[in-house]
């Protein structure tokens, strides 16, 4: 196990608590300053890497790094001190309170940390300072190196504007659009219409679909125009946008690139990330279904162009807009490492960490490009906390069961979270990553299905069974994808939740019964009750006339179901006009999960079931389903009269746009809510007056928290 170093304060010159390696026992060690010029270090393999980033991005750089024998540093906020990548690294130091802007966006905290431990090399992960052009300089000044491109590089690509300029005088398409200077309201307004609607708003500094606005129509410009500079000053503290043509149902298809400081590049293939919501990318895979070769070598070379004309080293992205044609429009290049760039590794038999780590220290790339080669086809699905039925709403809380599904090489699960940890509000809500490889799509397809089937969470909202559903969708199976086909499908991806089945509420009802009993024997047993009707052996019931009576919700109706115990040991079940003869029994019970082994009107059934906060959750085959009861009327919605709207999770109000009085109908926007590094508007379920608003700009409210109250009309 790595050893593990923590500091309660940062200096110049930190002592730190060292904790020795198998022993228990905490010492002293005084770690003084050691980095070297960056022409020094530059040309020298790196001994010691700093992670400024965490979660499964930070997990996954120490263990490349350990695969090269390369010490890791871990760096941790108040929200990450019991976290994953802190346990892995060989050390661990505190930089700050939750709120990223004092911890992971803390420049100078995490250079001071770099020194003091004498790490010769910062690994920004994504995200966070990753396309940061003032800390790569600040690295480059104070001798430390940057594991990424030169900021140069990231300072040209990063803004948009500057980015088609260089990509057209370089021979990469580009696509129609204004990138001036002019950031008036009605310049960018006027330049619209000129382009003709649907237009994309785009912060020039963007990514990861912050700042990003698409407008289907005048009327929606204004709006769409103050929500995105407003996050994206937010996100990039810049809130100039350009504006493009919105290409109808594009792909979003993007090349791995790879440059060394020996003027070698390579491009490792493509991969499509059509599927989207927000903007943002939920499943990836490699390489594009349906691209000629022809397309594929013009789209990787163009690729290579692009990193030609910066100067690029590391590794890099080249994204591209893909019309219905195979015509490909640049739109952007990531650069720094991709969320998606495992499924590049599984298809190319590489590990582009650890190419990263020796181009930084000055080895020229591994391969050429006729070294390359395709091997089979991989996706990822990235599993979030959210809920796809509630607009893909983020949410937060502990993850009380996590069960990853088993496999060998060609399943990875690239995660910075373990079962009983908490996804916190103060971060992007991704829990896992989701890879899988086989020969070919179709087989790929079939294995990351049955895999999601097999990733049981329980303790928060999740998108996997959306995921699932989407995966088997008929047009996804036949590869007809592109950015639009969430919306476009959104009838048959979100409205096929039928009634709950009977064998499901038998299945319930009979595993919250055997978890009941199990209890109070387990409580009979630890009290030592020779009394108690449940201390007389593990198959005991309280007696031969045992019934329970439950109820369950499905959609907006409770159902009531009866269970009844037998003589012989098995169960009755009435539902409704159903009766059901129902023999179950829990095994490998664990706190509140089991396998509940169950034969219901002579149909076998094994599934596991996790019992929390009174719901039953059951995975079987065919996925997981969550049966819930009802909540009783005195914990329910007691307003009269008014209707008051409530915060949908934990975050900073970012905007009001309606005063006391103001009349507003279904729909009006009330008010903007940033969590989770998105902003959301809140709008108003119906017609009505507002009577009061209860938050400021800049509150910080919790969940359900009420915002406004407002007079209902009809």
């Amino acid at each position: 196990m790595a050893t593990i170093m923590r500091a309660s304060r940062l200096l110049v010159a930190t002592d730190v608590l060292r904790q020795g390696r198998n022993t228990g026992r905490w010492f002293k060690i005084n770690s003084q300053s050691s980095c070297r010029q960056l022409s020094d270090v530059a040309t020298m393999p790196i001994s010691k890497v700093l992670i400024a980033n965490r979660g499964e991005i930070a997990c996954r750089v120490i263990r490349s790094a350990r695969k090269l024998g390369i010490k890791t540093v871990a760096v941790y906020s108040d929200a990450d001190k019991h976290s994953m990548h802190v346990a892995m690294a060989d050390e661990a130091y505190h930089i700050g309170p939750a709120a990223s802007q004092l911890s992971y966006l803390n420049k100078q905290k995490i250079l001071q940390v770099a020194k003091s431990s004498g790490a010769q090399a910062i690994h920004p992960g994504y995200g966070f300072l990753s396309e940061n052009t003032e800390f790569a300089d600040l690295c480059d000044k104070e001798g430390v190196i940057f594991v990424g491109p030169p900021s140069s590089a990231i300072r040209d690509m990063g803004i948009k504007s500057t980015s088609k300029s260089i990509m057209s005088a370089a021979g990469v398409p580009i696509i129609e659009g204004y990138h001036g200077t002019d950031q008036s309201d009605d310049r960018l307004r006027a330049e619209s219409e000129k382009i003709g609607y649907p237009v994309m708003l785009k912060a020039v500094r963007g990514g990861g679909g912050k700042g990003m606005r698409i407008v289907m129509t005048a009327a929606d410009f204004d709006e769409a125009l103050e929500s995105a500079r407003r996050e994206a000053l937010k996100s990039f503290d810049d809130d100039v946008m350009l504006v493009e043509k919105f290409v109808d149902t594009p792909r979003h298809v993007e090349v791995q690139v790879f440059g060394d400081r020996h003027g070698n590049y390579v491009y490792l293939f493509e991969r499509d990330c059509s599927v989207q919501r927000r903007h943002q990318k939920i499943i990836e895979e490699a390489p594009a279904p349906g691209l000629s070769e022809e397309v594929r070598r013009s789209i990787g070379e163009a690729a290579v162009r692009a990193a030609r004309a910066v100067n690029y080293v590391g590794a890099g992205t080249v994204e591209f807009i893909m019309d219905s044609q195979q015509n490909f429009y640049f739109m952007e290049m990531n650069t720094r490492l991709q969320v998606e760039h495992p499924v590049t590794e599984m298809v190319t038999n590489t590990d582009l960490v650890e190419w990263q780590l020796k181009v930084a220290g000055g080895d020229p790339l591994p391969v050429t490009q006729s070294d390359l080669r395709l091997h089979g086809h991989a996706f990822e699905a990235r599993i979030y906390a959210e809920d796809p039925d509630n607009n893909f709403l983020p949410g937060a809380g502990p993850l009380v069961h996590l069960s990853p599904p088993s496999g060998d090489q060609t399943i990875r699960i690239e995660t910075g979270v373990r079962q009983g940890d908490e996804v916190t509000t103060f971060y992007d809500p991704m829990i896992a990553k989701l890879v899988v490889w086989s020969a070919d799509r179709t087989s790929a397809l079939e294995k990351l299905r049955h895999a999601l089937r097999e990733y049981h969470i329980v303790g928060l909202k999740t998108n996997i069974r959306f995921l699932d559903d989407l995966a088997k969708h008929p047009e996804f199976i036949k590869a007809n994808v592109h950015t639009g086909f969430i919306p476009l499908y959104e009838d048959q991806l979100f409205s096929r939740k039928g009634p709950l089945n009977r064998q499901t509420l038998c299945q319930a009802a009979t595993a919250l019964v055997l978890f009941e009993q199990y209890k109070g024997q387990k409580e009979a047993v630890d009290s030592g009750d020779p009394f108690s009707p449940f201390s007389m052996g593990s198959g005991a019931r309280v007696n031969e006339n045992f019934i329970r009576r439950v109820a369950f919700t499905d959609k907006d109706d409770n159902i009531d179901v009866t269970v009844r115990y037998q003589s012989d040991g098995s169960y009755v079940v009435q539902i409704g006009d159903e009766s059901f003869d129902v023999q179950a029994t829990l095994t490998q019970i664990e706190d509140n999960t089991a396998q509940l082994v169950s034969t219901i009107n002579g149909i076998k059934a094994d599934t596991k079931v996790v019992m929390h906060e009174g719901a039953v959750h059951i995975f079987a085959e065919v996925g997981g389903v969550e049966v819930t009861r009802p909540v009783p009327e005195f914990l329910g919605d007691s307003s009269s009269g008014t209707m008051g709207d409530r915060a949908p999770m934990q975050g900073d109000i970012t905007h009001i746009y309606v005063d006391p009085g103001a009349a507003i109908e279904k729909g009006d926007p009330l008010l903007a809510l940033e969590s989770m590094k998105m902003e959301y508007v809140i709008r108003a379920p119906k017609k009505g007056i507002i009577e009061r608003v209860l938050v400021a700009k800049g509150d910080n409210v919790q969940k359900n928290a009420p915002l406004v109250v407002y007079q209902e009309q009809k």
